[in-house]
């Protein structure tokens, strides 16, 4: 949750692919969540859904 509060409040989405890893060890199996997370061809912007949905931003 900090790294995706860290994100979020940067607005820095090089790190995206590290919360996927961090979700994953959490127990995160979701393929869509990870598979967004580390889809390299995105380009993230604060109000991402995967990092908003982990700060229960909804």
């Amino acid at each position: 949750m900090a790294l995706a509060l860290t994100v979020y409040e940067a607005r820095d989405f090089s790190a995206m692919p590290i919360l996927a890893d961090a979700l994953q060890d959490a127990g995160c199996d979701n393929t869509d969540v990870l598979d967004h997370c580390r889809d390299t061809a995105l380009t993230h912007v604060r109000g991402c859904w995967v990092v908003d949905l982990v700060l229960d931003k909804f």
